[in-house]
């Protein structure tokens, strides 16, 4: 009962899986934070989350999507000055309703022993769940015990069946109840022969008849229950037992097929003459399954194996027995189980290594559960194939617990594999372990057959064909799978496939993008490694790594800006790139002589004849140089010719130095005789196609037209190294005909020793039709 309020849960304190559930919290009468409800702040919790609050001195809330198991709620009341009080609390336990028990089976050891039941309970329920054992016999007496346990599949009855009516029938039911509902089993109906197991033979004694040492009796004690005791018997010093008569020696295999059904397949050997005692017609097997107490299913059959499709939920027994003319034999029963279920129970370090040419040795070392309790071992060995419809016929061998050791020799053949298993048996519990052997061995013929190669997220999965067992030799420890590129003498590279890990496919991580490569497969065994198999090319289509690209694109980036930040670079590059440009990518070089300019505004010639001997002389280059490209732009010019003594012209003896002009030096200007101001603008853009070199005297001042020109003569190319000046290495020019700038070369195709200074002077007149220029002469 809580102090300060209450806490209550709609509909019920256990819900089952999915549903909702009303969770309201309330103070009692003079408890909260003060006499306003408005200041009382309730809080509920599940476990230490917050779900939700109100204002006020109650809190209701609805709780869906609970999970399986207890879950705590707790109501909490804050108020302003002071920290959160716990009203009160509450569980909400979510579960399911049980199901119903199945597979309910009995059994009673001993005549004196008591009846204990087991179950499967089914799944959990999360809730308390009480299961009630009822047992049902004669004269309608009953017998009742329950288990309150939350994981009970169990109980022991602690009442003793005895056989004074061997006929009569007993039911037993198990009903599982909680909160939510109950479920009841089918009922499971056996006489007390079904259950009762006997206790084994006691007070063992053996008399020899007369001082006989090949007869004797042999006397013991059994319950009376007892039907059918079995004698074995051998010599001190022997391993193997022998039996008085004739019992097959039966083994089994259990392989489930789906969920719901099993294939259990029975083999057994043949008796030998003195235990057959005649021909054996036939065997008779009989199947059933122990704890439902349907009819068993018998089979007659002449071979020594006989297979069945069971289904996968009870215990399932067996008995086979030969028959002759005479009667059959004692039927040897036993329990279907799982012989690999216990993992304590399987042998360790099982190996197999050759006994001669037809003997396989195998060894192995007791199980980690203690030695005792291990009955016997069973080997149980098969030849090794690859697929295949018919599976190789089964062989086994039992040997006593004491032993680790054995010599199998029945069927077995050199240069073939065989897969060997070793059991531990103790009671209906079994485990084993498993390796491969051979008698004799060598290196395979050949390896594996490469029959597909396919891309897999990067990666490539190769798949080939077993190699056939009479091409084996042995048993294969590996397979290698060898590739390298294709046209390349480099070593192959490897990857070396244990055969247990995979015996038909591998996937292969170290092939790169977009390379053929050649591949091919061998085989080793225990004495050596095959020839290669087929070769098979292949190339990988994935996406390269962009990160091998990206890194250094980056880098080159980097420096690429750090160089074109720096303007020096940029001029030396703008430079080399002209330079490098091909003679095909500029236009044809026009002919002066042939202008718009020329032929639009005639003038007068003159003719002089000037001396060839030194235009004619072979200029010494080893190569044609490359012409100027001079790109015409204007359409309309006005040839002028000055006298030597008008005040544009530079007096007698000025000029370039290293140059000497006279009045008979002709000069060619594309100045106009107006006046800057009314200078056409067509004509006063002559200036920039066909100008004159040179530069102001001493006494030049910017902006005055009077000042005169140094004017170059007729070898107006310069001969120094180089090539045509620029405006870095001369000083500006003032034109005459207006504020018109002097254009600056900066870059020449023309080295400097295709060019050498005229030497004629054509009066005071040239005109363009005397002049024609070329790469190796200058003409007239």
């Amino acid at each position: 009962v809580c102090k300060r309020g209450d806490v209550t849960v709609k509909p019920s304190h256990v819900i089952s899986l999915g549903s909702a559930v009303n969770i309201s919290c309330s103070l009692k009468p003079k408890q909260g934070c003060s006499h306003y409800s408005s200041l009382n702040k309730l809080i509920l919790y599940k476990f230490d989350r917050r779900v939700s609050f109100h204002h006020g001195r109650s809190l209701s809330s609805q709780v869906t999507d609970l999970p399986l198991g207890t879950t705590l709620f707790v109501c909490k009341l804050s108020c302003i000055s002071s920290d959160e009080i716990r009203i009160c609390g509450a569980e909400i336990s979510v579960g399911v309703a049980p199901e119903q028990p199945q597979n309910v089976s009995c059994i009673q050891k001993g005549e004196q022993g008591t009846v204990a039941c087991t179950w499967d309970r089914g799944r959990d329920t999360h809730l308390y769940t009480e299961y009630t054992l009822q047992l049902s016999g004669p004269r309608n007496l009953t017998w009742q015990k329950q288990c309150k346990d939350y994981y009970c599949d169990h109980l022991d009855l602690g009442i003793n069946l005895t056989p004074e009516s061997p006929e009569s029938s007993f039911t037993a039911k198990v009903t599982a109840i909680n909160s939510l509902g109950s479920s009841s089993s089918f009922p499971s109906t056996f006489t007390v022969l079904d259950i009762v197991r006997p206790l084994p033979p006691w007070d063992i004694r053996i008399e020899f008849q007369n001082a006989s040492a090949s007869r004797c009796t042999l006397q013991w004690r059994d319950e009376g229950l007892v039907l059918l005791n079995r004698l074995r018997y051998r010599p001190r010093n022997s391993r193997s037992w022998n039996m008085p008569t004739g019992m097959l020696d039966v083994w089994y295999m259990k392989r489930h097929i789906d969920y719901n059904r099993q294939q259990i397949s029975l083999f057994w050997k043949n008796l030998s003459v003195s235990e057959a005692r005649g021909k054996i017609l036939h065997y008779r097997v009989t199947l059933q399954e122990v704890t439902v107490g349907k009819a068993p299913f018998r089979n007659i059959t002449g071979h020594t194996s006989w297979t069945w499709v069971a289904p996968r939920t009870g215990n399932w027994a067996v008995a086979v027995s030969a028959a002759n003319s005479k009667g059959s034999s004692p039927p040897t029963r036993i329990n279907i189980t799982n012989l690999c279920e216990a993992d304590l129970l399987a042998p360790l370090q099982v190996s197999a290594d050759s006994g001669g040419v037809d003997n396989i040795v195998v060894t192995w070392q007791p199980p980690r559960k203690a030695p005792s309790a291990v009955e016997e071992y069973v080997l149980e060995w098969r030849e090794l194939r690859a697929g295949g419809d018919t599976q190789p016929p089964l062989n086994w061998l039992r040997s006593p617990p004491y032993n680790v050791s054995a010599l199998i020799s029945e069927n077995i053949k050199p240069y073939l594999c065989y897969e060997i298993r070793v059991y531990a048996l103790s009671g209906d519990q079994g485990g084993c372990s498993s390796t491969l052997g051979n008698s004799k061995y060598k290196a395979p013929l050949r390896g594996p057959h490469i029959n597909a190669i396919t891309e897999e997220k990067g990666s490539v999965l190769i798949s080939w064909n077993s190699i056939p067992a009479q091409e084996q030799m042995g048993c294969i420890l590996n397979y290698r799978i060898y590739w390298r590129e294709r046209d390349s003498n480099s070593k192959p590279q490897l990857c070396e496939i244990p055969y247990r890990v995979s015996q038909n496919s591998h996937p292969i991580n170290s092939l790169q993008p977009r390379v053929t490569y050649v591949l091919w497969m061998t085989a080793l065994t225990a004495a050596g490694e095959s020839s290669q198999g087929n070769e098979r090319e292949f190339c990988l289509q994935g996406k390269a790594n962009w990160k091998v690209f990206v890194a250094p694109s980056i880098c080159i980036a980097i420096i690429m800006v750090g160089i074109f930040s720096m303007r020096y670079f940029r001029q030396k590059v703008f430079v080399l790139l002209l330079a490098l440009r091909p003679q095909w990518c500029s236009k044809e070089i026009p002919d002066p002589a042939n202008s718009t300019w020329a032929k639009k505004y005639p003038i007068a010639e003159e003719r002089t004849r000037l001396p060839l001997d030194g235009l004619l002389t072979a200029w010494p280059s080893p190569e044609e140089p490359e012409p100027l490209v001079i790109h015409e732009v204007l359409h309309q010019v006005t040839p002028v010719f000055r006298h030597p003594h008008q005040p544009y012209w530079p007096e007698k003896g000025q000029g370039v130095q290293g140059h000497h002009s006279s009045e008979e030096d002709a000069v060619c200007s594309a100045s106009s005789p107006s006046p800057p101001q009314a200078l056409p603008a067509e004509r006063r853009q002559l200036v920039g196609l066909y100008r004159v070199l040179g530069s102001r005297g001493p006494e030049a001042k910017p902006g005055n037209p009077a000042s005169p020109l140094t004017v170059l003569p007729v070898d107006y190319l310069p001969t120094h190294e180089g090539y045509l000046p620029s405006s870095l290495d001369e000083a500006p020019l003032s034109d005459p005909l207006g504020e018109l700038e002097p254009q600056h070369v900066s870059l020449s195709v023309f080295p400097s020793s295709s060019f050498h200074p005229l030497t004629f002077s054509c009066g005071e007149k040239l005109t363009l039709g005397q002049l024609k220029m070329g790469c190796d002469s200058l003409m007239l």
